[in-house]
């Protein structure tokens, strides 16, 4: 199934957004997923200020990686993504199922 990881990391350091992108990488190639692509969208203020470790943020880092792996993979990514402190918010969306829908979506996500 083909999968759309869209991360918002607290701003800061583009350094952590490669980590964080990089381990989730490596949690869908370990368990036999393949990553489509990863776009990195920018610094950009969130619709209503995010609390997250006693610290309030206004703005984040968007990052979105597009890949194909299977739901016990993708759970596992969640679990991750769901205890790593850099990240304000995260989500996980199934963009399909049938190989027919899914085989011209590209990796790269463009801002519209």
């Amino acid at each position: 199934m083909l999968y759309e990881l869209i991360g918002i990391v607290r701003p800061g350091k583009l350094s952590e957004v490669k980590e964080i992108a990089k381990a989730a990488g490596s949690i869908i190639l370990n368990n036999g997923g393949v990553v489509r692509g990863i776009t990195n969208w920018g610094i950009f203020l969130l619709p209503k200020p995010a609390r997250k470790l006693q610290s309030v943020h206004h703005t984040g880092h968007h990052f979105i990686m597009r890949f194909d792996s299977s739901a016990k993979t993708q759970h596992a990514l969640r679990r991750t993504m769901g205890l790593d402190p850099r990240l304000i918010k995260y989500s996980v969306i199934r963009l399909g199922s049938h190989l027919q829908k899914i085989k011209d979506v590209p990796g790269e996500a463009a801002f519209k």
